[in-house]
């Protein structure tokens, strides 16, 4: 998996970007006869995204992020976007138009925050699009998504894979402390201490050392301990606690 594990910019090789970019190579390269869709899914905060991003590049996929407002048409027109088309008049028509050109090019579709095509009645254009390419397609979103789907059986019934997006671990840190605080080293104990206050969330641990590195240019050290943590301003997600304002 070395190609696998090359930086693409700011994409540092997580053990999520690594898994999802397995489960694509996996569909792309599924035996004949087999489904050609699959689920990466997991909670917010876990770098699904990032790891879409990544994988976006790897295999030169389509791609789109749903919104919570958009409608059939919409989906369709921001998918023929992506494609480089100019979008047909009917919703029709541009399902017609998405699958000819995946199939054409062979190249995987991502389609990201999926969890909204299906609460907005809209998984089985996508569906759709699939059974008229046989293209891969790969679904992204929350943790209950496969869930959701399970009302959806024709939907359900053609996923080659369900890959879980696990929690952030210990070389998850150091490979995004490379990237957020490379002008602090932390310490191994630092390290777990950072995975703590982040609660394993991508996200947070990210947030969490870009604290570092403002810590360590404001007070001018390059060696993060245990001695620094209690004067580190350290992100958990918590909400704050609300403020007595007197009158």
């Amino acid at each position: 998996m070395a190609d696998e594990t090359t930086l693409y910019n700011t994409v540092a090789p997580l053990r999520n970007v690594v898994a999802l970019v397995e489960l694509t190579d996996r569909v792309q390269n599924r035996g004949v006869g087999l489904p050609g869709m699959a689920t990466f899914y997991g909670p917010s905060g876990y770098g699904k995204t990032s790891a879409a991003v990544y994988a976006a590049n790897r295999f030169r996929a389509y791609s789109v992020q749903v919104k919570s407002a958009w409608t059939a048409k919409k989906l369709c027109g921001s998918i023929l976007t992506d494609l480089g088309l100019n979008p047909a008049r009917t919703v029709a028509d541009m399902i017609d138009q998405i699958a000819e050109e995946i199939a054409r090019s062979g190249r995987p579709l991502f389609i990201d925050e999926a969890d909204y095509l299906v609460s907005r009645n809209m998984i089985e254009i996508v569906r759709d699009i699939y059974e008229s390419s046989g293209a891969t397609i790969i679904l992204i979103g929350e943790e209950l998504l496969p869930q959701k789907l399970r009302q959806w059986e024709r939907v359900h019934g053609r996923m080659l894979d369900w890959v879980a997006a696990q929690p952030g671990d210990i070389d998850d840190v150091r490979a995004l402390a490379r990237i957020y605080c490379p002008q602090a080293e932390i310490d191994a104990e630092t390290a777990h201490y950072v995975l703590t206050m982040a609660n394993a969330s991508i996200r947070r641990i990210s947030v969490c050392l870009d604290r570092v590195r403002e810590y360590a240019v404001t007070h001018g050290t390059r060696s993060i301990t245990k001695a620094d943590w209690n004067k580190i301003n350290w992100f958990t997600g918590h909400a704050p606690a609300p403020r007595k304002i007197s009158a």
